[in-house]
């Protein structure tokens, strides 16, 4: 009976990958590494966070970020990132996307060239414009790189809640090539509720991740003001329209966007308030002020930058996003919120494209 591409092999081979890094202690990252784990794998996790690093190794816990959640004995933690990559085979990348950079460039010498970098941040660096797989290009030339994306609440994942994801890599996929780097890692991270889809669009799978983050702080703010669910559904519709121009723009596929990097992903962070980016935006539709909205949050709001960073990205290119420009305006240009919804309101007629142009 065939094997199913996320189950782990039963005999691991020379290239199966078993030995795994998680970068970054928040809820996402302590997730990923409890799937890791679940998947077989040995897992040590990097925080900067001492406190983090001492309730990871000695209670099993960590109730900052994932509470209630008890964590495999096996997992160990450390706030030095020479011990987390010690002969790690995958270095899963989970520091908030405007501080990845530093991160990646304390990594040069530590991780064997051979091991692949596997991008779970969601953003577009502010200072460059550049994806993080541009980013990482940049600092470590050569790296096998590749993206996990997707519809993922972090305490989901750990209560094996069934979460299906993109892992997108830059080499072609062959549904035969049980070697290739996708799946490989869908291999080692792939569990019965743990479901990697892969696909070779890089592109296209960070476009979606960056964007919707954006789109889900409009959606919070909607929602803040007391609109209702027609309001929520054309932003998630006209939203996803733009997040695909811009990945078109830059090279993606907008057929990726239809899975579950683009309107999965972008469907659960704009339809339910456990997304911090979409709870930040209630509260700012309530009449908070940013500082008050973002009072008692320990985990960073990703949307906020990449307002910034993707509205910036889309006028070098020519491409129009009004929603994420509404977004970028009220957070950073002190446009009032009313001021901003009247602008999206006012913008002229047009067609619906029946195909994906996405025009």
């Amino acid at each position: 009976m065939p094997r199913a591409l996320g189950q782990p092999s039963p005999e691991p081979s020379s290239s199966t990958i078993r030995r795994i890094a998680v970068i970054g202690g928040g809820a996402w990252g302590t997730a990923l590494a409890v799937t890791a784990r679940r998947a077989g794998c040995d897992v040590v996790l990097w925080a900067r966070d001492p406190d983090v690093v001492a309730s990871i190794n000695g209670n099993h816990a960590n109730p900052d970020f994932l509470p209630y959640i008890t964590l495999d004995p096996a997992i160990r933690a450390t706030t030095d990132l020479s011990e987390a990559t010690a002969q790690a085979e995958a270095v899963l990348l989970v520091v908030p996307s405007q501080f990845l950079r530093g991160v990646v460039r304390r990594l040069a010498g530590l991780v064997a060239p051979t091991a692949p970098l596997v991008i779970c941040s969601k953003g577009i660096e502010a200072e460059t414009g550049l994806l993080m797989s541009e980013m990482i290009a940049e600092e470590l030339p050569g790296q096998p790189l590749a993206v996990l994306s997707g519809p993922t609440f972090a305490g989901e994942v750990a209560r094996e809640q069934p979460t299906a994801v993109t892992l997108a890599t830059a080499e072609p996929f062959h549904p035969s090539a049980a070697e290739g780097l996708g799946a490989r890692l869908a291999q080692a991270l792939g569990t019965p509720s743990f479901r990697p889809y892969v696909s070779d669009d890089v592109i296209g799978a960070e476009i979606g991740g960056a964007v919707k983050n954006v789109l889900a702080i409009a959606c919070g703010i909607a929602e803040g003001r007391g609109m209702g669910a027609n309001t929520r559904a054309t932003l998630i519709t006209r939203g996803l329209a733009e997040l695909a121009r811009l990945a078109a723009a830059k090279g993606g596929r907008p057929e990726t966007l239809m899975g579950l990097s683009g309107v999965g992903d972008l469907t659960l962070t704009c339809s339910n308030p456990q997304s911090r980016n979409m709870s930040f935006g209630i509260t700012l539709g309530r009449g908070a002020s940013m500082d008050e909205a973002l009072a008692g949050r320990r985990a960073v709001v990703e949307g906020i930058a990449n307002a910034a960073s993707v509205t910036a990205l889309a006028r070098r290119l020519g491409i129009e996003m009004p929603i994420c420009s509404a977004v970028n305006a009220i957070l950073h240009e002190n446009m009032p919120i009313e001021t901003a919804i009247r602008a999206l309101l006012d913008r002229p007629w047009r067609a619906e494209p029946p195909h994906l142009d996405w025009a």
